[in-house]
């Protein structure tokens, strides 16, 4: 492990306070805001499929999309848990869409991890759900992802 790795947001507080900025945000649909809570080069990882999307203009392109399109899809969301650390938000939901054949609740866990450079910020997230539900999360970006 390196000096750097594990530093994350500096304290759970403000690991609390990243991961709420960055959700609000993004509930909120502000692109710039969003991004902005994020290192140049974040990573985002998706599992259990393995595959994952660097850098800021993937990114930005997953959000617009996001954004633009899967959000409005959604009926509604519950929260079944959280955790946090110095370094990471955890949140797990069921989160409700409008499927073809219409409702479909899937659960989904989400982690936001704060960069180990000591800036404050997002070094991206890593998020685990079924392949339906992500192909439609992430969208024209899935052909994109690499392999881990």
């Amino acid at each position: 492990m390196s000096e750097d790795q594990g530093r994350g947001a500096g304290s759970r507080e403000a690991m609390y306070a990243l991961g709420m900025k960055h959700a609000t945000l993004e509930g909120a649909g502000d692109l710039e805001g969003t991004m902005a809570t994020l290192i140049d080069e974040p990573v985002y990882e998706f599992w259990p499929m393995g595959k994952r999307m660097t850098g800021t203009a993937q990114v930005r392109r997953y959000y617009e999309h996001l954004i633009s399109d899967f959000m409005p899809s959604q009926i509604g969301y519950e929260m079944i848990a959280e955790t946090l650390s110095e370094s990471a938000l955890s949140q797990e939901y069921i989160i409700e869409i409008n499927g073809a054949d219409g409702p479909e609740k899937h659960r989904v866990l989400g982690i936001l991890f704060a960069a180990d450079d000591g800036s404050g910020l997002m070094g991206g997230e890593r998020i685990w759900g079924s392949d339906e539900f992500l192909r439609q999360m992430i969208g024209p970006i899935w052909d994109e992802l690499e392999t881990i």
